[in-house]
């Protein structure tokens, strides 16, 4: 399929974006021979951007004819991706018939493998969560954990039933690069780390199934998700900060999510917090030291309370409540530190924060970070506005099962994930 033409994606899955972000995102077909499938793909996007539309309409923002437009939906139509919505009256001439997308015209599967737990997500043709399935754990072990996801894929495959699982896009994985990495930081037995530096983790679920599989860092696919579905649909250039275990990020520049020459761009949990000194063995702590929700657990179990109340509403009551506004304290100041040291090479619109704690946990922290950044000099630099995440703690699995939607009925299947190769 020719694939000459960008897209930059700023919307909602199946939701209609503003009026002012609308303007700047007009998916243009092509009326040359030999473009068929693109231009399917390009009025495919245009409904998931602009919601149900009239032929007249859709013909009007893709610049493509009517006659083409009526052959393309006749033809998405057969293929179940599309149908036809009440007739609109009132108006003078014959009613018009918006098309919308089928949301049972394709699924995905998300996959988040993390340090602390497991989720696996079924996401349909408009990015409505349909099925979802969590497995707590200290640490994964992989001779358990790929066993209990091919059991989550088969659930998923008899919950479809034939016809539906036929519509399965693929899967997206998501999960951090290093996941036996930081062994010591952990407390976790090298043996134990040393599994997952042997496993490729794409390999082992494509071993699975037939379906193609996908492997995305997990704070990138956390950024896919608030790229597309989230504040990425008016914000063009921003860094990405996901609080989970060990914090990490990603890069949004000019709406494409910038993965690097080795897919670490955004990786802001290894960014030092100190000058490092001449002769001194000891070198600076990096962001994950002081901002990671692994250091509330330790606060909370040093204190003989329970860790998991990190990720929970208790966090904020006592007796958890003065440790974690300690923790607060520190993590937004490294937090605000790294948002100067990035605003000063990239010179970014926003930062948005979001993360796997409770909501009401990143409420606390946001206006932190807000007031710490007043802590640093901003003389010969735009300070940028600091946001909370629309997505949440399955943000990571949403945006690893977006990834097979795009690559499968986007008109640019490279949408995400630019490298710099």
């Amino acid at each position: 399929m020719p694939n000459n033409q960008k897209l930059q994606i700023e919307t909602e899955p199946g939701g209609l974006p503003a009026e002012a972000d609308i303007r700047t995102l007009r998916p243009r077909g092509s009326n040359q021979i030999g473009m068929s499938q693109f231009n399917e793909r390009v009025v495919l996007q245009t409904i998931r951007l602009h919601g149900p539309m009239p032929k007249a309409d859709l013909a009007r923002q893709t610049n493509l004819s009517t006659q083409t437009i009526s052959l393309i939906i006749n033809r998405l139509l057969d293929e179940g991706l599309v149908l036809k919505r009440e007739a609109l009256r009132g108006k003078v001439g014959q009613p018009s018939v918006p098309i919308a997308l089928d949301p049972d015209g394709a699924f995905s599967i998300g996959i988040k493998i993390g340090r602390r737990n497991l989720d696996v997500l079924l996401i349909d043709f408009v990015g409505k969560t349909r099925e979802r399935s969590s497995l707590s754990y200290t640490f994964p072990d992989p001779d358990t954990l790929f066993i209990e996801i091919e059991k989550q894929l088969a659930l998923i495959h008899e919950r479809l039933g034939p016809a539906r699982a036929k519509r399965l896009s693929g899967i997206g994985i998501a999960a951090p690069l290093a996941l036996g990495g930081w062994q010591k930081l952990l407390g976790i037995a090298p043996e134990q780390a040393e599994k997952w530096n042997r496993i490729d983790i794409r390999e082992r679920v494509q071993a699975m199934t037939g379906l193609p599989v996908q492997f995305v860092k997990d704070t990138a696919a956390a950024c896919v998700a608030e790229l597309v579905a989230g504040r990425g649909r008016s914000i063009k250039s921003f860094l990405y900060v996901f609080v989970d275990t060990f914090i990490g990020g990603g890069l949004v520049i000019d709406s494409d999510l910038r993965g690097g020459l080795h897919g670490n761009a955004g990786a802001i949990g290894s960014i030092p917090l100190g000058l490092a000194r001449r002769g001194d063995s000891a070198q600076p702590a990096q962001l994950l030291s002081d901002a990671s929700l692994f250091s509330l657990e330790q606060s909370f179990i040093a204190a003989g309370l329970d860790e998991a109340a990190c990720f929970d509403g208790r966090a904020l009551r006592d007796p958890w409540r003065p440790h974690t506004m300690a923790w607060l304290d520190h993590a937004a100041r490294a937090i605000a530190l790294t948002i100067n040291s990035a605003a000063c090479l990239l010179d970014l619109d926003s930062v948005i924060i979001d993360g796997s704690c409770e909501r009401s946990l990143l409420d606390e922290l946001l206006p932190q970070v807000e007031a710490a950044l007043g802590f640093y000099s901003w003389e010969g630099v735009s300070r940028p506005s600091v946001l909370g995440g629309t997505i949440g703690s399955d943000a990571r699995a949403i945006g690893g099962a977006l990834l097979p939607l795009y690559a499968n009925f986007a008109p640019d299947s490279n949408l995400f994930l630019k490298s710099d190769k």
